[in-house]
């Protein structure tokens, strides 16, 4: 990936990569911006399985984010624990759900 990349990575997502004490992020910007793609597509297509689930199971929408973010937490999604809660934080945000 070259520097010249159109995507723009929230400083939330860059957050994940800076230690404590740190100004640096600890990766490179085309690794940060790899996995920002690929956690940011994952809450999207979430998006709508969660509305899925908040109406067949008639839950809130807090109850559904709990529940997503355990499944984020296996290690088939694919992510660590800080880009899963990242996740579970991203698809509050597209549904306009408060976490708990």
């Amino acid at each position: 990936m070259d520097e010249e990349s159109q995507i723009q990575v929230p400083p939330s997502f860059i957050a994940l990569f800076v230690e404590p004490g740190r100004i640096k992020p600890r990766a490179s910007r085309a690794y940060i911006t790899e996995r920002y793609e690929y956690c940011e597509d994952l809450a999207q297509l979430l998006a709508q399985r969660a509305t899925e689930i908040r109406a067949d199971l008639g839950i809130t929408g807090a109850d559904v984010l709990e529940r997503m973010g355990r499944g984020l937490s296996e290690a088939a999604a694919g992510v660590d624990p800080a880009e899963a809660r990242w996740v579970a934080t991203r698809l509050a945000e597209i549904l306009g759900w408060a976490p708990d």
